[in-house]
């Protein structure tokens, strides 16, 4: 996603990069890092040009101060798979001992991971799942639901008929081809007289705003958009719909129902206007939480095994690894105000 969101959030993840980062390979135990106990951890950022990133990368320090982590200054690979190469490799002759990642590109991190694993030293991979490559655990929700619950949502409020454009994320990316599977799976097996719009996006908020002004004008009687990224489609999204005056209630028969996901205050602040109606929540503040954790875990030599957690989610093994599957709600204008959800908490 190109798409920049300057927040307070993004201003304060800027200075908090140019403190710790002279350049995106440098990560030092400075300004930017938590000096705990015990061996070294490295985290990369994955981006700061959306409002869901930027929010976990405020909850990192939080985090790592919990658990007296040695954090060392986070470097930004910026959605740019080389810099996420070149950083990591930075902080592991630095004297990484665990690497806390969230790569993008997901088919193109296994070479480095193999590296990581013949060095010993372990991965958490945050919200995304490498397709290869040895991962100490991936800490992410289930994405398939998100599909699915945009899917059922849609699906009811449409009474089983009518059009639905569909802003896909990245198909390069396992959460991308995760969300648009189930959904199109759940629309073909319970809501068949739904029309689809298929729209990859990059997840990229000008792709998504354009083929909205085109499906749009070809088809004016769409009544549904399921965004995959609220902090890079919703802004744009909202635009588009208030050029063409159909940012209405939801009483009125011109209303475009959308769900959306990842949680941020500004989708939640939409649902309390009518102008968005769901968002799956993505819990950025249980990302930075467990990856954390399991980082430092991992240094430590524990082990996990599959099955049920103490904090309401379950660990798969998939294959090159293991999954926390942390638990991810649809909210909705009947529970947008629950203070325990994060984007009622951030910033507070």
């Amino acid at each position: 996603m190109r798409h920049s969101v300057r927040t307070p959030i993004g201003i304060a993840l800027a200075a908090i990069l140019a403190l710790g980062t002279a350049g995106c390979g440098e990560s030092s135990n400075g300004a930017g890092g938590k000096a705990g106990s015990g061996p070294q951890i490295g985290i990369d950022l994955p981006r700061a040009d959306t409002d869901f990133w930027n929010s976990y990368a405020k909850y990192v320090p939080q985090f790592a101060d919990e658990y007296d982590i040695n954090l060392m200054s986070p470097t930004s690979s910026q959605n740019d798979v080389a810099k996420l190469v070149a950083n990591v490799q930075a902080m592991t002759s630095q004297g990484a001992k665990a690497i806390v990642m969230a790569p993008q590109d997901t088919g193109a991190i296994a070479s480095t991971l193999d590296t990581l694993e013949n060095r010993k030293i372990p991965v958490v991979s945050v919200d995304t799942r490498p397709d290869k490559g040895k991962v100490f655990m991936v800490v992410r929700a289930d994405n398939r639901a998100y599909g699915q619950k945009a899917c059922e949502f849609l699906g009811e409020k449409l009474g089983g008929t009518g059009k639905v454009i569909e802003f896909q994320g990245s198909l390069s990316s396992i959460n991308g081809r995760d969300r648009s599977e189930a959904f199109a799976e759940c629309m073909r097996a319970k809501f068949p007289g739904i029309t689809i719009f298929e729209e990859p996006t990059d997840w990229e908020g000008p792709k998504a705003a354009a083929a909205l002004q085109t499906r749009l004008a070809q088809h004016p009687d769409i009544r549904g958009i399921y965004m995959q990224a609220g902090g890079a489609f919703l802004a744009p999204t909202l635009q588009v719909l208030r050029s063409k005056n159909l940012l209405v209630p939801p009483t009125d028969p011109k209303h475009i129902f959308v769900v959306s996901n990842d949680g941020i205050p500004q989708e939640f602040e939409a649902i309390r206007k009518g102008e968005i109606d769901a968002t799956v929540s993505q819990p950025a503040d249980l990302y930075a939480k467990w990856a954390l954790y399991y980082a430092k875990a991992a240094v430590e030599g524990k082990t996990f095994q599959p099955g049920p957690t103490d904090h309401d989610s379950t660990i798969i093994d998939v294959g090159n690894g293991l999954e926390d599957q942390l638990a991810a709600p649809l909210v909705t204008k009947e529970n947008v105000d629950d203070p325990a959800l994060w984007g009622n908490q951030i910033g507070k």
